[in-house]
């Protein structure tokens, strides 16, 4: 019987791998039978797929270049570059804003107050329910009815609001200090790779990074007016700055949902236990509410900052150059949409892959530390 049986799934294991190799097969034929139409199609039209445009210079202008320089002589990948620096920085800001800000809201959700409770429910209900492109539109033009630079608001100290846009105080750091925090966070990140030897580069590249603060003095430069502009400081766009608060509020009424389900989650008993042995209400929520609760909600923590990721595109409906609007841009300009489509589709897709990974990672060492005792 039990050789029966072994013949039995020695049958179905081949005939299963055949079925597999089969249907694997079908679809690469019907991928390539596609692809050598549009191919065809578009050489009938006059119409050659490459990437050479790259290289072309751009010649157009961009407004908001993060970190990199860019002018109109400049390449075509280098505008595309730019714009996929602006969508990345967006992107990132706004996954930890959205986070901290979800974090704070949903927690103000489970509040005893009614008043506190209901009106956190009040602002998630609102913005849950309206459309992100409305909101975006409703900052942009908000911010563009700010006062003028030499009426700014100043809301903080270094801080200025006006319809130039956000400005902030910023500290301008050697390149040897960067270069330290780098080596710093790349040796922790890699310490079990490197074993001893990332933990010894990370505490010797953290103090000569202190060591070197305290040598040189660094520089914190903060925004004045200087006729009718600011100078000095950092200033962020209107137009990004519009689009980081619509992308954060948004997403950030979503995660406060998560938020408040992940900590209802918790099993009354572990909170009971807590308030048992004296530990105060906020102590039950830092030591024992919030870390059960962390393990239920990074996994939807993770979807949300894909969708914000890819909410981002909107930002061409205010005109911020993210890799959307650059890449129409080239598009338009060079008669390369297929490309430009297909590597709107990759970079999206890879900053996508890069966000839930990083976070998918954090939630792989949280489950590690062991399933909490019930």
């Amino acid at each position: 019987m039990e050789g029966c049986s072994t013949r039995r799934r020695s049958a179905d294991s081949v005939r299963d791998a055949i079925l597999q190799g089969l249907a694997l097969g079908l679809t690469v034929t019907a991928l390539w039978w596609l692809g050598h139409n549009a191919v065809a199609s578009l050489e009938r039209h006059g119409i050659s797929l490459g990437f050479g445009f790259l290289r072309q210079p751009a010649n157009f202008a961009i407004g908001d270049t993060a970190w990199l320089s860019f002018s109109p002589e400049n390449s075509v990948g280098r505008a595309i570059l730019v714009g996929l620096l602006n969508t990345a920085l967006v992107s990132a800001l706004g996954c930890v804003l959205a986070i901290a800000l979800g974090f704070f809201v949903g927690v103000l959700r489970l509040s005893p107050n009614p008043a506190v409770g209901g009106l956190a429910r009040a602002g998630v209900e609102v913005l849950r329910n309206t459309p992100l492109l409305l909101l975006l539109l409703l900052l942009a033009a908000s911010w563009h009815g700010l006062p003028r630079a030499e009426r700014a608001l100043h809301p903080a100290p270094g801080v200025f609001l006006s319809d130039r846009g956000l400005m902030l105080p910023v500290i301008r750091v050697s390149g040897l200090t960067v270069w330290l925090g780098v080596a710093t966070l790349a040796a922790v990140v890699l310490r079990r790779a490197l074993g001893r030897l990332g933990w010894r580069v990370a505490v010797m590249a953290a103090v000569a990074g202190v060591v070197w603060l305290v040598v040189r003095r660094q520089v914190v430069q903060v925004a004045r007016l200087d006729g009718f502009n600011f100078t000095g400081g950092t200033t962020l766009s209107p137009e990004f700055a519009a689009l980081l608060a619509a992308l954060v509020l948004h997403q950030s009424a979503h995660i406060s949902e998560v938020v408040r389900g992940a900590i209802l989650a918790v099993p009354r008993g572990q909170r009971d236990a807590a308030r048992a042995l004296g530990l105060s209400r906020l102590q039950v929520l830092r030591l024992v509410t919030v870390p059960l609760a962390l393990r239920a909600m990074m996994p939807l923590l993770a979807t949300n900052c894909v969708s914000l990721i890819k909410n981002s595109s909107l930002a061409v409906a205010v005109g911020f150059p993210d890799v959307v609007s650059v890449l129409n841009t080239v598009g338009n300009q060079t008669g390369h949409n297929v490309e430009t489509m297909l590597m709107m589709m990759v970079l999206y897709l890879s900053l996508s892959f890069a966000a839930a990974g990083a976070l998918n990672r954090y939630n792989t060492a949280v489950l590690a530390r062991g399933a909490p005792a019930k």
